[in-house]
This record gives C-alpha cells, sequence and structure tokens, in this order.
C-alpha cells in the first residue's frame, strides 16, 4: 500500500498547494491513504469546518492536529461530527473529539491513524508514551489494522525519534510535526516502522516557519508584540513523506521525502521508480 503524509498546512498559500497537486498526487501515485497535518490552516492558526471539508474534498482520508487545535473556537464543537479529524490522544479526558481513528483507504483497507503531542517545550499533558501504547494496543497492526500513522506533533526531535522507536514494529509511519522545517532522517527503523523527525509545513516557505517575516524579525529583535502573526502569502512548497508498506505486514518497505513546488521542490515525479531508502 501507498501512503502520503502531508506536513502542517499553514494559511492560505499551504491549503492551495494542497488543493491544486493532491488530486493528481492520488490518481499519479495510486495512493492508498492521503493524510494531512492541518493545525495551522486557518491563517496559521487552528482549523474551521470549511477548511476540513476542503481537505477531505481534495482527497485526504484523515487531517490531524496539534497545538493549536483550538485555537478557531469553532473547532471544539464541529470535531464532534467529523470523524476523520484527530486531535491529540493524550489530552485530557472529557476533551472533545477523538485522539484516534480508524478510516478506510480507498481500496478497503483499515487504516489507524493518531495524533499525539509531546511534552518537552510544550503543554503538559498525558504522557505520551503511554497514551500510544494504549492506541496500539487497542488496535494492533496486522491485526485490527492494515496500516498504522502516528503524527508526533512536539519541538524535541529526540522526543519525536523516543516515538519513532518506541513504536517500532508496531506502526507502519511514525512522522514528526510541529517544527514546520523538514529533517533530512528519513528512514525504515530496525523492526520495519518508517520514520521522519519533521516532514517540514505546506506553506510559504519565503517566511519564518509560515510566518509573514516582518512580525516575528522585529519580535526577536526588540522582544515587543507590535502585531499579531500573519501567515505568509507567495509561492507554496508542498511537504510530504510517501512511504510504501507490506500487503501483509503493514511495516514500511519504502521511504522518501515530498517536496513539491515553490523553494524546496525536488522535482520527483517518479518517487515510486526510486530506490528503498
Amino acid at each position: 500500500m501507498r501512503l502520503l503524509f502531508i506536513g502542517d498546512v499553514v494559511g492560505r498559500a499551504g491549503r492551495a498547494i494542497v488543493n491544486e497537486r493532491l488530486p493528481g498526487l492520488i490518481r499519479d501515485w495510486t495512493l492508498d491513504l492521503v493524510v494531512i497535518n492541518g493545525e495551522n490552516a486557518a491563517g496559521g492558526f487552528g482549523i474551521t469546518e470549511a477548511i476540513y471539508n476542503e481537505f477531505i474534498d481534495a482527497g485526504a482520508d484523515a487531517v490531524t492536529l496539534g497545538n493549536h487545535s483550538w485555537d478557531q473556537r469553532e473547532a471544539l464543537v464541529f470535531i464532534e461530527r467529523a470523524p476523520r479529524l484527530v486531535r491529540p490522544a493524550n489530552y485530557p479526558a472529557g476533551t472533545p473529539g477523538r485522539g484516534a481513528a480508524l478510516v478506510d483507504t480507498r481500496t478497503g483497507k483499515r487504516a489507524l491513524v493518531i495524533n499525539m503531542m509531546g511534552r518537552i517545550f510544550m503543554d503538559p499533558l498525558d504522557d505520551p508514551f503511554a497514551v500510544a501504547d494504549r492506541e496500539l494496543n487497542a488496535c494492533p497492526l496486522g491485526e485490527a489494522a492494515d496500516l498504522v500513522i502516528l503524527d508526533m506533533h512536539c519541538e524535541a526531535t529526540s522526543e519525536k525519534q523516543a516515538m519513532g522507536l518506541f513504536c517500532d514494529g508496531r506502526a507502519s509511519l511514525v512522522v514528526g510535526t510541529h517544527t514546520h522545517v523538514p529533517t533530512a532522517d528519513h528512514r525504515i527503523l530496525p523492526a520495519g516502522t518508517a520514520f521522519i523527525s519533521d516532514v517540514g509545513m505546506t506553506g510559504a516557505f519565503d517566511s519564518i516557519i509560515g510566518m509573514a517575516k516582518e512580525e516575528p524579525l522585529q519580535r526577536f529583535q526588540s522582544k515587543i508584540s507590535r502585531a499579531r502573526f500573519e501567515a505568509a502569502d507567495g509561492t507554496a512548497t508542498l511537504c510530504g513523506i510517501a512511504v510504501e508498506t507490506d500487503d501483509k505486514t503493514g511495516l514500511a518497505t519504502r521511504i522518501a521525502p515530498v517536496r513539491l513546488g515553490g523553494i524546496l521542490d525536488e522535482a520527483k515525479p517518479a518517487f515510486w521508480g526510486q530506490a528503498a531508502v
């Protein structure tokens, strides 16, 4: 099976390139599953119901969130009627929505999508490792699910790497999100789980992690907030990670970064013809 995870979509520029490129990628690469991190999709802060539906209409099978889950207050309500919108599973009990979702692939297989948030330099939530263990035990790869994707949304690369190794052999893909800067450490771990520390963002890379440059620059220099952050306009790059899995085990056999359009375009239309990494 072939899956594509698209990194943190930021603002209008990020949404535009997803809408433009995703349908063709699904067709040309015969993708079975597409997951998008959409927590910055509404002007850089949160997600709205209209944007969630836009992603689903473009071909996304699930949308994950993170620390900006509730920046758009309507998300607290509409998440209950959005079965493929997944917020961090280690939020406190009683938080609206779900931290994991079992969705159908285009070929009728079952994919478990889990969202988790780290605790280093972030809000002190429940233990992500204990919660991940619970979710993986409840829906084991190769038994209750044909694919398992875990979005580890956090600051520290060490925490992301630890989660990858913790899930090795029990997940098809553990993908790091949140820092918006793509890393070069994509690989298949010893027991067969595909991993990358940060998939990168989908948005205008002529920016500071997706935000228009002026306000972050002056804040770093003066420590004074003069205006709110605004998502950057301009040509966007779509950053993602593509994984091919073994049909029998659900574990990864190939992995490669996807960086299309804009500054980071690597012009790799024949991804599935590349050698395994």
